[in-house]
């Protein structure tokens, strides 16, 4: 008897890288076309939020789990600021990564609409730690993080995005 797959094989999500040392796109670009095994061709502009920087938007499609190996391949220059997004698919949550220098990386669970998804078992933790409810609450839902990235997210308003796609299977 053959076993059903009740599972999603592939996914689609988008890297934004929101801020970079000009110096560092090339290598930027290598690092995702080895994790994305193609060739990762980013259109980069100048951030306005920040002077001497460059930002650069890709959409990827690739297998589930391929949104943890862009952060992988993004995390050895902690200067970057980024985000890394995986979209929901049959049987899978989706995922959202963002990193913010000095603050590190956060990672949550999102629905098929793109909603942070904090689980029963973690709400519960929450409710029965020392802290302060709030506190502890925006500290899941990655309020610090987006706080600030917000001013880099604006700039890529009109920018060209580049689509990539990793070979599923």
């Amino acid at each position: 008897m053959q076993a059903l797959n009740q599972f999603a094989d592939a996914t689609t999500g988008v890297a934004y890288i929101h801020s970079s040392p000009s110096a560092l796109c090339p290598h930027i670009e290598w690092a995702l076309t080895s994790a994305l095994n193609c060739r990762a061709n980013l259109k980069w502009t100048s951030q306005p939020a920040s002077a001497g920087v460059m930002r650069a938007t890709t959409n990827w499609a690739g297998p589930v789990g391929t949104a943890a190996r862009l952060v992988n391949a993004l995390r050895p220059w902690p200067m970057l600021r980024f985000e890394i997004t995986e979209d929901a698919s049959d049987g899978v949550d989706g995922e959202r990564y963002s990193y913010v220098p000095g603050m590190g990386l956060w990672r949550g669970s999102t629905s098929a609409n793109g909603d942070v998804i904090l689980g029963e078992m973690r709400l519960r933790a929450l409710m029965q730690a020392e802290g302060d409810i709030a506190t502890e609450i925006d500290n899941a839902l990655g309020t610090a993080w987006d706080e600030a990235l917000e001013p880099f997210r604006s700039g890529g308003e009109g920018a060209e995005v580049t689509w990539l796609r990793r070979d599923v299977g």
